[in-house]
């Protein structure tokens, strides 16, 4: 099954599956298969891309400090007030001389006026919307870098989980492995027992270290379903969903650097923090910028008509205005405060991942040597307790060996095994999380 689309064959597993009763089915899964599924239907990066994309939105709003505002307006009036009406007339331009009359003046028709207006407002200086504009760009650069981040730390969840599953299984093979052979030789003891060979608390050890090992079995198990929740949880896979893992522990193609590699400039969270701080030096620049005038120009074209929609007479009016506010009660001043501190608090936050990055640098590149030498000790230490439990099982066999013995070596062997595995799980585990703290 290795190489299907995972995602379409999960759909055709549950689109055939009858809708009353659901039985659990198995998806066989390579670890690059978990990771593609993982990016494509994880939440948190979900919710990772729904930030770009509100950093974009609000990339797209500050186009408004170069970009001009047009309105569009229809208004309707009805009014007998004579200021009003007398307005009305001129704008209608169905001013007479009869409208001179004082009578008339004073105590006039009701009239109606439909309006329709344009309205276009340009920017021509807005000193402070131009630094948001910019804090607004880099915001974008810094969530578009956080969702790589995400993709990454996301990828390195799943690497853990997954292969936190084929250790359990390996686990768990050495563990039945070792009861089934601890069942034939608890089998021989009991023959053993019964023909006077052996004494009684001889043949209850191996019953004894039966019960161990069922009870390791039972914490494997669950170590299983522990491991497969999570890959369902960041996968977002069934709740019913087996899933059985297709790579195992190899180890082979890990090369380990000759020296601690550094830090790569790229990193993801680096960058974003980097562009975060840069915004925040612009939102500071932003609040300064609030106390410089505002220059805008403005253009409006009116119609007015006692009929609907009014096109009957119309006029213009071109004009720029400028605003400077000389005092706001230091709310611009406390503004700029804010968004100083902000600023800093990036800054020390920047400054900080990449004090934390060197350390945990180190902390995976030791780790990455050390599971490497395990792995030999591992290795040489399987092959002497296999040397050593076959030697024992002969004795055992033959009424040579103790009891005992046989269950001290079956001990070691099994604890080489899952020793092994182990080694190799953290090498693996080291080498993701070195590339992962190095931006690799």
């Amino acid at each position: 099954m290795k190489g299907l689309n995972v995602v379409g064959y999960i759909a055709a597993v549950l689109l055939l599956l009858p809708g009353a009763a659901i039985a659990a089915e198995t998806v066989k899964l390579s670890l690059d298969q978990s990771l593609k599924l993982a990016r494509e239907s994880n939440y948190a990066l979900k919710a990772a891309k729904a930030r770009v994309d509100q950093a974009e939105a609000r990339y797209v709003q500050s186009r408004k400090a170069l970009l001009p505002k047009v309105t569009l307006s229809e208004t309707f009036i009805a009014t007998d007030d004579p200021a009003s009406v007398f307005t009305y007339k001129l704008r209608q331009g169905s001013i007479a001389a009869a409208d001179f009359n004082p009578a008339v003046l004073n105590n006039p028709d009701d009239i109606s006026n439909f309006n329709l207006g344009v309205e276009v407002m340009q920017p021509i200086f807005n000193r402070d919307a131009a630094f948001g504009r910019s804090a607004a760009s880099l915001s974008k650069i810094s969530q578009e870098h956080m969702l790589r981040r995400s993709e990454e730390t996301i990828a390195l969840e799943v690497k853990k989980v997954y292969y936190g599953l084929v250790l359990a299984r390996k686990n768990l093979d050495a563990v039945k492995s070792s009861i089934r052979a601890m069942q034939l030789h608890d089998s021989e003891a009991a023959k053993a027992y019964s023909k006077g060979l052996i004494t009684k608390s001889d043949k209850l050890s191996t019953a004894v270290r039966i019960a161990e090992l069922t009870e390791q079995k039972m914490m494997t198990e669950d170590e299983i379903r522990s491991a497969k929740d999570g890959l369902r949880f960041l996968l977002r896979l069934d709740s019913d969903m087996d899933i059985v893992p297709l790579d195992g522990l190899e180890t082979d193609n890990i090369v380990i650097p000759a020296d601690e590699p550094l830090m790569s400039e790229s990193r993801a969270d680096l960058k974003a923090l980097e562009a975060y701080a840069d915004a925040a030096g612009y939102q500071y620049d932003m609040a300064k910028a609030k106390r410089l005038p505002r220059l805008n120009a403005f253009f409006q074209k009116n119609w007015n008509d006692d009929d609907f929609p009014g096109f009957e007479q119309n006029s213009w009016t071109l004009g720029v205005a400028m605003e400077w506010t000389v005092f706001d009660g230091y709310s611009n001043i406390g503004k700029a405060k804010e968004a100083r501190a902000g600023e800093m608090e990036a800054r020390y936050s920047y400054e900080e991942a990449k004090d934390k990055g060197l350390y945990e640098i180190r902390k995976a590149y030791r780790l990455l040597r050390t599971a490497k030498s395990r792995i030999r000790v591992a290795e040489q230490s399987l092959k002497e307790a296999k040397v050593s439990l076959d030697f024992i099982g002969e004795r055992y066999r033959s009424g040579l060996a103790m009891t005992f013995e046989l269950l001290g070596r079956e001990q070691a062997y099994t604890y080489a095994r899952m020793r092994l595995n182990q080694a190799k799980y953290d090498l693996i585990i080291a080498k993701s999380e070195l590339d992962y703290y190095t931006g690799g």
